[in-house]
């Protein structure tokens, strides 16, 4: 995934722009006071709603950039196409999008899930974090997006536990008010899973309990977090070219390499037919990272895969052409011939080249 470091300046301009605007804190109400004496130092928001309130905890340690883009919307810091200047974002938006079981879905300027500040940003989905491994649990705070690094203004609080891939990033989780929750997601619904009567955010207050958080600017919290992640992905990509180029070295020594850019190395000669780019085939195969990390293999469960060859990836519908039934190869899959610059939310990330080792078992 390419890190678009000219992007990411024109946000953070966007947003220290408006610094000097900041709105005064608010006070605190007794029952905030309350709130805060029982929670360990942090940041947090308040979701006003027309059904209570809902108070969340903000992970500034596994989602920086994004809880600092939550705040800054939300404080009214961060400049935008949809709220007057230093108008708080989220007051009076609504949760458009209520699935029972599912989730409540808000943030949406248009109240139809089509629209959003008027700029997006990069997905925060490290793998190793806290928030991946508890995953998308009842009560946990996530960004909605319309693909990769397509992140806006719209949210959702998860109102059951639910597999979803690790395709949004996850910034916080409900600590009080879960029961609010439980009033939204019971609401009776329309077409597109809207809400027959409005589930309004009337306001979003944020609160702060310790020195670090009560000095808490979003502004610096957004650049901080953006050149951060830009070091992050530039030495992520560094490492993968020059893994990219060991491995693709071993094909160049060993193989040979279409006009497509497919690679491949014959291990074994098969002696029967040869598919067509439509036939039906039954293999057996091991999909593995350039790192060798096996993300997915009949082999391992045991029991071969058959398909159509023109309903699957690019890749495997040229490689298999080049096979004869009884052989095995080993091919390297740019990821234009794969999964594309989007990846598979199932575990393929954005554009990954892939390396697989397949066995023509049978033409249907």
């Amino acid at each position: 995934m390419k890190f678009k470091k000219i992007f990411f300046t024109g946000i953070s301009a966007i947003i220290l722009m408006f610094n000097a605007v900041a709105q005064k804190k608010e006070k605190l109400s007794k029952m905030d006071k309350e709130f805060l004496k029982s929670q360990p130092d942090g940041l947090y928001a308040k979701l006003e709603t027309v059904k209570g309130d809902i108070y969340v905890h903000l992970n500034t340690n596994d989602a920086p950039m994004t809880v600092a883009n939550f705040v800054g919307l939300a404080e009214g810091k961060t400049k935008n196409k949809a709220k007057p200047d230093g108008t708080p974002y989220y007051d009076g938006l609504k949760f458009h999008r209520v699935i029972s079981g599912f989730m409540i879905q808000g943030g949406c300027p248009l109240g139809n899930g089509s629209g959003d500040p008027g700029y997006s940003f990069n997905d925060e989905l490290d793998p190793s974090s806290e928030s991946a491994k508890n995953g998308y649990k009842r009560g946990v705070l996530a960004m909605a997006n319309r693909g990769p690094n397509t992140n806006g203004s719209q949210f959702f609080i998860m109102h059951k536990d639910y597999g979803l891939p690790f395709s949004y990033t996850i910034f916080g989780h409900v600590v009080k008010g879960i029961e609010v929750v439980d009033s939204i997601a019971a609401t009776k619904c329309g077409a597109g899973d809207k809400p027959n009567e409005d589930m309004t955010i009337k306001h979003v207050k944020i609160l702060a309990k310790g020195k670090n958080a009560e000095k808490y600017d979003a502004p610096s919290a957004f650049k901080a977090a953006e050149d951060n992640l830009g070091k992050k992905e530039a030495e992520k990509e560094a490492k993968q070219k020059a893994l990219a180029d060991e491995v693709k070295k071993e094909f160049d020594e060993k193989g040979k390499t279409t006009a497509s850019g497919l690679k491949y190395i014959v291990l074994k000669e098969g002696d029967g037919a040869v598919p067509t780019a439509t036939a039906t085939v039954k293999v057996h195969y091991t999909g593995t990272f350039l790192d060798g990390k096996v993300f997915d293999s009949s082999v391992q469960r045991g029991q071969p895969l058959e398909f159509p060859l023109n309903q699957v990836i690019t890749g495997w519908t040229e490689g298999l052409q080049l096979m004869k039934v009884g052989g095995k190869s080993k091919f390297y899959i740019p990821y234009n011939l794969g999964y594309g610059e989007r990846g598979n939310p199932g575990g393929i990330p954005p554009k990954s080249d892939l390396i697989f080792e397949v066995e023509l078992l049978q033409i249907k």
